[in-house]
């Protein structure tokens, strides 16, 4: 199964995709759903589909959703990038992206005017299905409903300007996400998971989330010890090494790149890099409440 938003006016209603015939079946309201995730996982099929051409895809994210991101979360990434010359930190460093940076496979990502290009940063999304406050490893994970393929596309310029991250990390339709996988589906990532990204065709990135320093169940019950996460919420798991910022020379997307994260067993996230005057034409965000 694979679980997708689709636009219906102004509103977002939540879909089951075939990955056979690529047709979509309405299973509930973006808010309905949420309202409980495994329980609409778990209902059969309904009647009544559509071809997937017919529908305008969107994320299928509450706009409140809170999305945490693990930073340096693979071991030869951090030695590649601030941790090449210290100890890894004790717990993970998170930072925030907002839900209306959130785009899909398919879409078009604009290069912000003021950088040279953007860097790909293939990785996984967890999402989150039950309330969790003060929650325990084993808790945390059981509490997570599904996976998605995910490129944490970022604006390194703006990212370098400060020690904060938020800007660089936030650009428009910058964050693209794949279909949602249910959990029983994908199984436990330390068992580890290919996660590729190619870039014209060419592999950039090539690991195993078991190589992941900090794991799903750890963070997202570190995380609740201070905030509360709820349905819907998502937590990305950070990216292997192979960004481009790190090569010598640096490489990154510039307008007419095509850059593909595949995953094993959630798919292949596929995404065309356009200049910044993109930026105007486009609706502000790829979702509604």
């Amino acid at each position: 199964m694979r679980i997708v938003g689709v636009a219906c006016g102004d509103e977002v209603r939540v879909a089951s995709l075939s990955p056979d015939d690529g047709r979509l079946t309405v299973l509930a309201g973006l808010r309905e759903f949420w309202a409980d995730p495994e329980g609409w996982l778990a209902r059969p099929p309904a009647d009544g589909s559509v071809p997937v051409g017919e529908a305008r895809l969107v994320p299928p994210v509450l706009p409140e959703a809170q999305m945490l991101c693990v930073g340096l979360n693979y071991l030869e990434h951090a030695a590649e990038g601030s941790y090449r010359d210290h100890e890894l930190p004790e717990h993970p460093t998170l930072f925030a992206r907002w839900t209306r940076s959130l785009t899909v496979g398919g879409a078009a990502i604009p290069v912000p005017l003021t950088e040279d290009g953007l860097d790909w940063e293939g990785e996984i999304v967890a999402w989150v299905g039950r309330r969790l406050v003060d929650a325990d490893p084993a808790e945390a994970l059981d509490a997570v409903v599904g996976y998605s393929t995910f490129n944490d596309v970022t604006a390194r310029r703006a990212q370098k300007l400060t020690s904060q991250w938020i800007l660089g990390k936030n650009a428009d339709r910058s964050g693209p996400l794949g279909p949602m996988v249910p959990a029983g589906e994908v199984g436990d990532l330390r068992d580890g998971l290919r996660v590729r990204t190619r870039v014209n065709g060419t592999t950039v990135q090539d690991a195993s989330t078991s190589q992941m320093i900090h794991q799903v169940g750890e963070t997202l019950a570190h995380i609740s010890r201070t905030l509360t996460l709820h349905p819907g919420d998502l937590l990305a798991t950070g990216t292997p090494s192979g960004v481009g910022y790190a090569r010598t020379p640096p490489w990154l997307l510039r307008p007419g790149d095509e850059v593909e994260v595949e995953v094993e067993r959630l798919g292949i996230l596929r995404n065309t890099i356009v200049g910044g005057e993109h930026r105007r034409n486009v609706p502000d965000r790829d979702s509604a409440g």
